[in-house]
């Protein structure tokens, strides 16, 4: 987020805990207070007027100064700085930079620019390396571990749903808006819910800082690694302290930069990507990579949700799923999926998508009303493809065209399961020493705090399945 952007923030709002004077449309003006969602308390302190859902997040409320400082550095101006360190500097003290791209920011550079997206791939990867990026790769393949984590976690947690009553519901784990709202705001209630398995950009990190630079005989340090990604609250994960790997005495994203900043960089260049060369992109384990760019399932995200229901209907009832049929609730953004054999329910998932409806879910999960098994959380309505750095139009309302344009082109990819990437498995025993090694879970899971201060009297219901 810019300085500028910041500013005006901080301005409207100076501090989550307090009354937000920032005027929203009805849909948006949801009350935690009214809700029910904080207790009354933010942070510990007690809230004097309502807190709307529209602003957390957004207004920098709930960001320490610490993390504020990380997140200024976030920007053009530190990659400027770094690409002229290297100009100035001794080539032995030179940062190779490396760019990790989201696939769901690609459809934004296609519609941008009428390309298709392996088009579009290929000229950002040749516009990223005019400029200085060495290398350029697709997050992709972080996904898959983070997705096949995801499914034996799930099938693991539903086999000890009777005696661990924190095992369901589980909460999908990739999407950073929802995660700071779990750890800051709603604390104990969802924490231990939510999936281990770390985030495809945590994964991505990880992967370039330790097996990417050991193939190139680098250390961590001499690395520069930026993500593009469709969403500021990508920014505030890569500054969180799970980032910071002690071993390597690193931090692994060094830089995020959403869609827009990256189209800005253009313009300040002078350069349009359809006058970029084409260039493919790299393969981060040394070899040529597929030749054409491959998705999850899912609308407009990495598609948890699909995968993890397919895989658990195969897992733990022998049901071999091959389509998903969803059922709308309240709105596009909160549905459900349900596996049911000779009139039974089996598995009942939910897709919740955006903050009133994320507000919706945690209002019944304290009454004990949640009857879902899994519920995959995105805070972007729409979900990834709908991230305010991409998708953000005039008036800070999201571009509806553009979003539908971009979920178009997305779909249009074709969908590989992370199970069938020849990548994935070599990677597992290569750099992770087996799926089932210390050193795979160290890597691929994570724990969530509790970073509320919630009232003692305060009792969370038990959920009935």
């Amino acid at each position: 987020m810019s300085e500028v952007n910041i500013a005006r923030k901080k301005e409207k709002c100076e501090n989550c805990t307090k009354q937000c004077n920032k005027k929203q449309s009805d849909d948006a003006v949801i009350s935690l207070q009214d809700r029910g969602a904080t207790n009354g308390e933010v942070s510990g302190h007690v809230l004097a007027q309502p807190v709307l859902l529209s602003a957390c997040l957004t207004c920098e409320g709930c960001v320490s100064d610490e993390e504020s400082q990380k997140i200024s550095q976030q920007n053009l101006q530190e990659i400027n700085r770094v690409l002229a360190l290297n100009k100035k500097c001794d080539t032995s003290k030179h940062k190779v930079l490396v760019a990790s791209v989201c696939p769901q920011s690609l459809p934004f550079f296609a519609v941008k620019f009428h390309l298709d997206i392996p088009e579009a791939a290929q000229k950002l990867c040749g516009f990223l390396k005019s400029v200085g990026v060495k290398y350029v790769f697709d997050t992709t393949l972080a996904a898959s571990f983070s997705i096949l984590e995801s499914q034996r976690e799930f099938v693991q947690r539903y086999r000890r749903k009777h005696h661990d009553t924190h095992a369901m519901p589980m909460f999908t784990s990739s999407c950073p808006g929802w995660i700071r709202y779990a750890e800051h705001v709603l604390g104990s209630l969802v924490t231990p819910h939510i999936c281990t398995a770390r985030s495809p950009q945590h994964i991505m990190g990880s992967l370039v800082k330790d097996y990417f630079s050991k193939q190139q005989k680098l250390t961590p340090h001499q690395l520069y690694h930026i993500v593009v990604a469709p969403c500021f609250d990508k920014k505030l994960e890569a500054v969180k302290d799970e980032f910071f790997t002690s071993l390597l005495d690193s931090r692994d994203v060094d830089c995020v930069l959403t869609s827009g900043e990256i189209l800005h960089l253009m313009k300040q260049s002078n350069v349009s990507l359809q006058d970029a060369d084409s260039v493919p992109l790299d393969p981060v384990i040394g070899e040529i990579g597929d030749a054409d760019l491959t998705r999850h399932d899912g609308r407009g995200s990495e598609g948890f949700l699909e995968h993890i229901y397919k895989y658990a209907a195969k897992e733990l009832f022998g049901l071999d799923v091959q389509e998903i049929v969803y059922k709308t609730l309240r709105n596009r953004d909160f549905q459900e999926v349900v596996l049911e054999r000779d009139g039974e329910t089996l598995l009942q998932f939910a897709a919740v998508y955006g903050f009133r409806n994320i507000q919706t879910l945690v209002h019944r999960m304290r009454k004990g009303r949640v009857p879902y098994q899994l519920v995959e959380v995105l805070s972007c309505p729409g979900g990834c493809v709908s991230g305010r750095g991409q998708a953000e139009g005039e008036g800070g309302r999201p571009d509806r065209a553009l979003v539908q344009q971009m979920e178009e082109a997305y779909s249009s990819l074709p969908v590989r399961l992370p199970e069938a990437n020849p990548q994935v498995q070599r990677l597992y025993q290569d750099w992770l020493e087996g799926q089932d090694s210390p050193r795979a879970q160290q890597t691929l899971h994570t724990q969530y705090s509790n970073h509320t201060q919630t009232s003692p009297h305060t009792l969370i219901p038990d959920i009935q399945w």
